[in-house]
């Protein structure tokens, strides 16, 4: 999915407010805002380059940690692969589709307590959630 973002429309939009955006932070932002396909920093890296060609490796990875930093996007992990950067702040889990190597948002049901699916440690208050589900989608064949 591409979706163009105006520089105008990063400057003002919430989530960055406060922090100093340098036009390698609105690129690298855009990039990602512009394509939620979970990117690996090479990949926005690439990506920059067609509209910053002078934007170096380096550069999108101090901004990609100033983005994270600063609450703007969430770093996710997927065990020993490459970091991917992810700008959907709301609370939701990934699908990871071995098949395509597609990562799909997964939104979390409202009002769902984690209570009815783990059994948490007596007063355990829970700051971070990540949750990652890897499998294929099949692909369901006409009859």
């Amino acid at each position: 999915m591409k979706n163009e973002v105006t520089a105008q429309e990063i400057a003002n939009h919430p989530k960055v407010k406060g922090l100093r955006m340098t036009r390698q932070r609105t690129e690298v932002y855009r990039v990602l805002m512009g394509h939620r396909d979970h990117p690996t920093a090479g990949e926005v890296f690439e990506r920059a380059k067609q509209n910053m060609p002078s934007i170096s490796l380096a550069t999108v990875y101090n901004c990609l940690e100033a983005l994270v930093q600063h609450g703007a996007v969430r770093q996710v992990n997927f065990e020993r692969e490459s970091s991917r950067y992810c700008p959907n702040l709301s609370e939701h889990g990934h699908f990871h589709d071995e098949t395509s190597g597609k990562i799909i948002d997964i939104p979390l049901k409202k009002g769902a307590a984690l209570s009815d699916l783990l059994e948490l440690p007596k007063g355990a208050q829970i700051d971070n959630l990540e949750i990652t589900l890897r499998g294929r989608v099949l692909q369901s064949k006409a009859l």
